[in-house]
């Protein structure tokens, strides 16, 4: 049997080896012990981590794994879980047991509202439910775009040969009152009106493009009047309505009330070009002549513009994901001049707040924006642990736990989000720097991740990562679209299944909100069971000879 020696590795990482935390010195012999075996070009294994305590690791940062299942499960927390406890207790009682807040999202109170919720439906429930927060790091989005038109589209089911077979259901709410969630369309008008309509009255209206309309009151409830249209109509802020009663005959005139304003997103396809400002100012289309020639680029902030200096001509572009891609073409300090070069056949529509990445660029802005250090009093106070997004190198880690120092109370334990091809080839370092702190995990965030290094190789980098994690016995989080479709739309794709089975290989897997969610959980539940189950009957017949 050949003797393979470690003194490379060891050598090389001898000062981030000298920082490691008491508990975790195992775990860095063992990372160590699995880089000389690549370094040798041997088959390296997950056997490198004998003698590390892998249970007390995942422990220490997730919590108590329920019975039957070793991976947790982590879900993204919606607003409404600060206003609606019982949801939250659905979502424990289908299988969360950690729950996720993403500070890119909401405010402070609606995040407290979240972690009481929580905390008081883990009580209830006799359960531990831990809560991580995400700091959003120096994450590149698109700014606002220009106000569109206040004016809603009312649009009557039709079935697949444009036939109408389904009314459009508008509800009318008075004009004082807090909208919430509904599938109908919403317009707000004085409360007299609702007071007066009665089932079975009309309103009449003629709508943007002049064409008289006519909604039926079908319902009337404590939230105010569902009408009915079997038209469609185009319906603005101010658009007059008159109301006719049918018992008395009495017309009375009142107005539509302020309609949010339309997001009109910019349609952009190959061959395009798209300037990125510098300037905070909204985002607009392509402006053309009388002709159809462009005379002004389509346009849209970008909301770290310090990124700018990085950059150079020839650099590819990802927006929104993934789904545009383009290269750039000048590059100056307040602007950068894109040419799209992969958009849909018929063009892609880009939104204000949407991702964007320079996967090529060598970006060099400091691990911890200011948003990040107002927020981090909150979750030092609140959380159990702290997301850091969109890591690059070891000083990012650091200064993290620089800033933690100044919470000596707090116990926090760090995630390290791997997202960037930058962190990627970091990644020992990166490993060896999270476990200067106790407790510590990394997370594979395949989304932003399989922008930067394509979606071909992702498997591949997916696979590294959770190797590397294995390896050393450092807890490893799998995240980004685990049914993605489930969540959001209440059926699976059969890639999604499989990858949720995959994904019973870390030790705890996220799932992002959706209207769908407490399914999603609950499916998640049952692939990590059953796959569990499984490799717990492989490995013990394995053991008996019996394979």
């Amino acid at each position: 049997m050949n003797t393979i020696t470690n003194s490379g590795p060891t050598e090389r990482f001898a000062t981030e080896l000298s920082e490691v935390h008491p508990n975790f010195r195992a775990s860095a012999r063992s990372l160590m012990r699995f880089l000389a075996l690549r370094d040798s070009g041997s088959y390296a294994s997950d056997e490198c981590a004998a003698g590390v305590d892998i249970a007390a690791h995942r422990a220490a940062i997730l919590g108590k794994s329920p019975r039957g299942r070793d991976a947790c499960i982590m879900v993204t927390l919606p607003a409404e879980a600060g206003t609606n406890p019982t949801l939250v207790e659905e979502m424990l009682k289908a299988g969360m047991n950690v729950a996720r807040i993403n500070c890119a999202h909401d405010d402070a109170d609606t995040w407290h509202d979240m972690i009481t919720n929580v905390r008081q439906a883990a009580t209830k429930s006799a359960t531990e439910c831990r809560i991580f927060m995400d700091l959003a790091g120096p994450k590149l989005h698109t700014g606002e775009l220009a106000p569109g038109p206040r004016v809603i589209h009312i649009r009557p089911k039709r079935d697949p040969l444009g036939r109408i077979i389904a009314p459009r259901r508008v509800r009318l709410i008075p004009d004082d009152a807090v909208q919430r969630g509904s599938k109908s369309a919403v317009l707000s008008v004085p409360a007299e009106c609702i007071d007066y309509a009665q089932v079975g009255d009309e309103f009449r209206l003629k709508d943007t493009r002049g064409k008289k309309r006519v909604l039926h009151v079908a319902d009337k409830d404590d939230r105010g009047l569902v009408l009915e249209s079997w038209k469609g109509a185009y319906i603005a802020t101010g658009t007059k309505l008159r109301l006719v009663r049918q018992e008395t005959g009495e017309k009375l005139a009142y107005r539509v009330g302020e309609l949010p304003s339309v997001e009109l997103p910019l349609l952009l396809r190959v061959g395009d070009k798209l300037v990125l400002d510098a300037e905070n100012i909204p985002g607009a289309p392509a402006r053309e002549d009388a002709d159809g020639n462009v005379v002004e680029a389509a346009h849209i902030a970008c909301q770290q513009p310090e990124v700018f200096e990085f950059l150079s001509p020839g650099d590819p572009v990802s927006l929104n994901d993934g789904k545009i891609c383009g290269v750039i073409r000048e590059v100056s300090a307040d602007k950068v001049l894109v040419e799209i070069t992969e958009a849909k056949p018929t063009g892609s529509r880009l939104r204000g707040h949407r991702g964007i990445n320079f996967p090529k660029s060598d970006i060099r802005l400091p691990g911890l924006t200011a948003n990040d250090r107002s927020n981090l009093p909150f979750v030092a106070a609140h959380a159990d642990a702290v997301n850091l997004s969109f890591v690059r190198k070891p000083s990012d880690v650091a200064l993290l736990q620089a800033e933690l120092e100044h919470y000596p109370d707090s116990r926090l334990g760090t995630v390290i989000k791997i997202e960037t091809m930058k962190a990627y080839g970091n990644l020992p370092q990166l490993m060896l720097a999270a476990m200067r702190k106790y407790p510590a995990a990394i997370m594979i965030a395949r989304g932003d991740l399989a922008v930067e290094c394509g979606w071909e190789r992702l498997a591949e980098l997916q696979e590294d990562i959770l190797s590397f994690c294995r390896a050393a016995g450092l807890p490893v989080i799998w995240a980004t679209q685990v049914l993605e479709h489930e969540a959001r739309k209440g059926l699976p794709s059969r890639a999604e299944i499989t990858d949720a089975a995959a994904s019973q290989r870390a030790d705890c897997v996220m799932l992002n909100k959706g209207p769908h969610i407490l399914a999603a959980i609950r499916m998640l539940d049952s692939i990590l069971r059953r796959m569990q189950s499984r490799q717990s009957k492989l490995l013990c017949a394995q053991q008996s000879g019996k394979m």
